[in-house]
């Protein structure tokens, strides 16, 4: 099992260390996304993180041998309607993670060139989806605004002379009232 190196920096410096970090042999992309941190008192705003992988050698005198991967994890403290500079140029790999953490935290990447010129579109949700659903303040629709899908209740279309009574359906993971300490 490899252990990360964990590298936090300035907004302004994210571009440099990430370009730092593959120039020192953390060459393969693992994954970029973000943290929502708006509720944090001191410094709030959305943590970017990106996930790099090298691999470590030994010498020897049979020659070199691979002895396992390292990482390193970089992030960066951006503020709410903030941007931070694309890492497309140094992982082409970046491209989908920094569309997917555009669309679902609002994060802006400035330069993002993906080699299609069509910049930071939609990658996951529907066309006219309004929001960024993975930030705190993003509002869910709650389920009882929607019909649950189970069969019907009793007394609810059914007719209640032949029909047998049945326990009520329990939405997936809510525990039955005979769960927990007594």
């Amino acid at each position: 099992m490899s252990t990360d190196e964990l590298h936090v920096v300035a907004p302004e410096e994210w571009h440099e260390a990430v370009s730092a970090a593959q120039a020192t042999g953390f060459t393969f992309f693992d994954w970029l996304s973000a943290v929502d941190r708006t509720y944090d008192v001191a410094a709030p705003g959305y943590d970017v993180v990106i996930r790099a992988l090298g691999l470590q050698r030994r010498d020897s005198v049979t020659g070199d041998q691979l002895a396992g991967l390292h990482g390193i994890r970089i992030t960066t403290r951006v503020p709410e309607g903030g941007a931070v500079a694309s890492v497309t140029d140094v992982y082409a790999g970046a491209a989908w993670h920094e569309r997917e953490t555009h669309e679902m935290f609002g994060i802006g990447f400035d330069g993002f060139d993906d080699g299609s010129g069509s910049g930071l579109r939609p990658l996951l949700l529907p066309e006219g989806f309004e929001g960024t659903p993975l930030r705190k303040s993003f509002v869910l629709a709650a389920r009882a605004s929607k019909q649950w899908p189970g069969g019907k209740e009793p007394g609810e279309g059914h007719d209640s002379a032949k029909s047998p009574s049945r326990r009520r359906v329990q939405a997936p993971g809510v525990p039955d009232a005979t769960w927990g300490p007594r």
